[in-house]
């Protein structure tokens, strides 16, 4: 299944990843409410309009009867998929999963050849960690002239890809709604302001339980939105700020905490709920804001006199932001300071240790291998913004910004203006 990302547990092999079990916290798990029998899952149909799938796509008997050997509950778009590829007249397919779906790459594969006439298919099979990590570039070098990128949302642009063609199918998962309803309705207090998020698998089951529950608490819950993500959609680097005093408590629908614990981090005062689609279960969570802290501001502030700077960019998928690079580059030289730019795929303790003369390392890869896993390095590794907060352009502030891929991020942030102040 498609999961919250990818757990490493071994602080040796930490890498620049999207995967859960790295940080601090706890949860406790409630009873799930009963609910009804969920009913029988629908298969999909594409809705006929502009760019509507053809008939003899649609209607085709041996596509669909090859479609039922994929989980009927999964959404991979494999209809459209066809069309798609057709249309675009492409040769070679590249098809890259994350690791909870990769099992049905073969499958998918085998599918789109034998009903796309001269056309081959290519799985990626690097790591996929989150929607950051789209390997476009891997699949120009092996000839792909269109990329199918399985599990994420559009947080790279298909215009900034070098493949002539892409397209995103987020598999959503088709869920028992009514259970989630009826667990929040007994176990969560009418009288509570409720924010509702989770990740872009569930994004279906979201809005279906928001529709439900609307005249059942006192305020209508809120689904909220950080552009350029989708409405409800957190990223375990990018979430909404919730201004204070306007919700009370986050029920969070995923199968693990990793994206959850950004908006936890981003909003500390919020009670926080992971209702978990798979287990039925609901389990009010808890972040240790004050660790992380501490951990995070000596790292900083050991990093304050380092005459020696490495600066890491992130080479898996679109995880490197080039224009942060620049900034940080700009500032190091406006104080003149040494420093090295390394480019890894994977960051991890033995590599890093390599570099002797190196004082302290900035990586523009993801922000949370600096807030989950940087107490296990020998040097200070910090993200862009504890980098910003290190060289004095700013202050560090009560709540740790969680605004990587956000639009209306601090200038450490990937889509925002780099003509700050240095």
């Amino acid at each position: 299944m498609a999961g919250d990302g990818a757990c490493h547990t071994d602080p040796a092999k930490a890498t620049g990843c999207c995967g859960g079990g790295c940080s601090e916290g706890g949860s406790t798990a409630v009873v799930p409410a009963a609910a009804p029998a969920a009913p029988p899952v629908k298969k999909r149909v594409i809705a006929k309009g502009r760019g509507a799938v053809p008939a003899d796509i649609l209607q085709n008997p041996v596509l669909n009867k090859m479609i039922e050997s994929l989980p009927v509950n999964y959404t991979f778009e494999i209809h459209k998929t066809v069309y798609r590829v057709r249309e675009s007249g492409a040769k070679r397919v590249a098809l890259q999963f994350p690791e909870g779906l990769l099992l049905f790459a073969p499958v998918i594969a085998s599918i789109l050849e034998k009903v796309i006439p001269g056309m081959t298919c290519v799985i990626l099979g690097d790591v996929t960690y989150g929607a950051c990590c789209v390997d476009d570039w891997a699949s120009r070098a092996l000839g792909a002239d269109f990329l199918v990128h399985y599990g994420h949302s559009c947080l790279v642009s298909i215009k900034d890809c070098v493949v002539p063609h892409m397209m995103y199918v987020f598999v959503e998962i088709k869920v028992d709604v009514d259970h989630c309803v009826q667990t929040i309705k007994q176990l969560v207090p009418k009288e509570r302001r409720v924010l509702l998020a989770g990740t872009i698998q569930f994004a279906s089951c979201l809005r279906a339980a928001a529709m439900q529950l609307k005249e059942h608490f006192d305020t209508a819950p809120t689904v909220p939105q950080t552009r350029p993500l989708s409405f409800g959609e957190v990223l375990g680097c990018t979430s909404p700020k919730i201004p204070a005093g306007e919700h009370d408590t986050l029920v969070f629908l995923a199968d693990g905490r990793f994206h959850m614990e950004s908006l936890m981090i981003h909003n500390p005062t919020l009670q926080s709920f992971l209702y978990n689609p798979y287990t039925k279960v609901l389990t009010e969570e808890s972040y240790d804001h004050q660790l992380m802290q501490k951990n995070r501001s000596l790292s900083i502030e050991s990093a304050r006199g380092a005459k020696k700077w490495g600066v890491i960019l992130g080479t898996l998928g679109h995880q490197g932001s080039p224009a942060a690079l620049t900034r940080i580059e700009a500032i190091l030289g406006k104080r003149n300071l040494d420093y090295c730019v390394v480019l890894l795929s994977e960051i991890f303790p033995a590599k890093l240790a390599l570099f002797d003369d190196v004082e302290a390392w900035v990586q523009i890869s993801c922000p949370r291998l600096s807030i989950d896993w940087g107490q296990h390095f020998s040097k200070p590794l910090l993200s862009p913004f504890e980098f910003e907060v290190a060289m004095g352009n700013v202050v560090m502030p009560s709540v740790y910004p969680m605004d990587w891929y956000s639009k209306d991020g601090g200038p450490w942030a990937v889509y925002t203006d780099k003509n700050a102040p240095l």
